[in-house]
């Protein structure tokens, strides 16, 4: 199956690809379907912008919303997980002495992006340490609610996290959160399409997350979920025509409308998500999926008994997917990555974590044994 998939893509034969983590890859299908709208815009760019990205955009919002079970007008279209979150964190008022729960665990770009907007208003950030190896899902939400205060007003946390790879237990997390009336943010940079997604059985006040990594949809592409009690606040980051008209603000624009049109962009990478979504079905991703976790799961056991360290969640399939840190010594981080690809052909990212590090591996449909197998030899070259 891997060997049929990786002609389906454009990837360089010569090197061992396991850095779908982080920009993704996309089937030849699909990014001929996303050229095809580039063409469709040029052709006629008036006539498609003025007449027909509104129409199209729902088709493709609509396609998305059956594939993450949530209306077509809860959804937005954004170029990634990080610009979602910011248009959340510069919407969201809060109080001086506020608080704002996260984990230690977070991406540094959305991390800044909440100390950043929260400072001006004289909110906190709190960090609440989540320590590994995690073991159960019941005892990391209770380690995590130990963080809830009063003054707690919001609560924001990966869904799959990016240095440790680690996919939490959100759905019961936002339950609590609605329970106590604090609002749920969870970003899902990582989740679609490497994981299974019900938005209404979540039950998050707000989801983002990126198509462009495990669905495979071009670059630039990802979505923002709002429940529709949080439509009246969520603003945009820009202020374009979605707003109103000639010059007038209307009171009665919708979250998508305010959201959607951003001035003159190129939205092919969003009108791709349809193809890219038939892609997925068309070659039995859940399948797919499950092969790719058991190849992980062999090549994280071989690598934990090869270094003598212990894996950093349990080997039941519950934190882990298509992803994975696994800790390795390495003194230089960099110099390590670099021999890597230029030495062994192997692209992949090194993560350093509160003073631990780790290798951390993709593995999407196109990889086969061989590229597992070249990293196992690189790694125990490398110690």
């Amino acid at each position: 199956m891997s060997e049929e998939l990786r002609s389906l893509f454009q990837l360089d034969p010569k090197v061992h690809f396991l850095n779908h983590g982080s920009f993704g890859a996309s089937p030849i299908s699909v990014y001929n379907e996303y050229q095809r709208w580039q063409r469709e815009l040029e052709n006629q760019p008036v006539y498609f912008m003025q007449h027909r990205l509104h129409d199209e955009l729902k088709i493709s919002r609509e396609a998305l919303g059956e594939f993450l079970n949530a209306p077509a007008d809860h959804l937005v279209y954004v170029d990634n997980a990080t610009w979602g979150i910011n248009v959340i964190a510069r919407s969201i008022a809060l109080q001086p002495g506020d608080e704002l729960l996260t984990t230690d665990h977070e991406y540094g770009a959305c991390d800044m992006t909440w100390e950043w907007m929260l400072r001006k208003q004289g909110a906190m950030v709190v960090r609440q340490p989540m320590p590994l190896p995690v073991t159960t899902h019941e005892q990391f939400v209770e380690n995590f609610w130990k963080g809830v205060t009063p003054r707690t007003k919001v609560i924001y946390l990966s869904h799959i996290t990016s240095p440790t790879a680690l996919i939490f237990p959100v759905k019961e997390i936002c339950r609590r959160a609605r329970e106590s009336g604090i609002l749920s943010v969870i970003d899902g940079a990582h989740a679609p399409g490497q994981i299974d997604l019900d938005m209404q059985d979540i039950g998050a006040d707000v989801y983002t997350g990126n198509l462009h990594k495990w669905l495979c949809t071009p670059k630039g592409s990802a979505f923002l979920y709002v429940r529709p009690e949080h439509h009246h606040w969520i603003e945009s980051l820009v202020i374009s025509w979605g707003w109103g008209r000639s010059g007038t603000i209307n009171p009665d624009a919708t979250f998508v409308e305010r959201n959607e049109w951003q001035g003159t962009r190129d939205y092919s990478a969003f009108l791709s998500v349809p193809s890219a979504i038939a892609f997925h079905r068309e070659h039995k991703w859940s399948e797919v999926r499950k092969q790719c976790h058991e190849m992980l799961r062999e090549t994280r056991s071989h690598i934990a008994e090869m270094t003598g360290l212990s894996a950093i969640c349990p080997d039941n399939g519950e934190w882990f997917n298509q992803l994975a840190s696994c800790p390795f010594p390495i003194e230089d981080p960099v110099a390590f990555k670099t021999r890597m690809l230029e030495e062994f052909k192997i692209e992949m990212p090194i993560v350093t974590w509160q003073g631990q590090t780790f290798v951390r591996i993709s593995v999407q449909g196109y990889n086969t044994q061989a590229d597992l197998d070249a990293l196992v030899s690189a790694l125990e070259m490398s110690l």
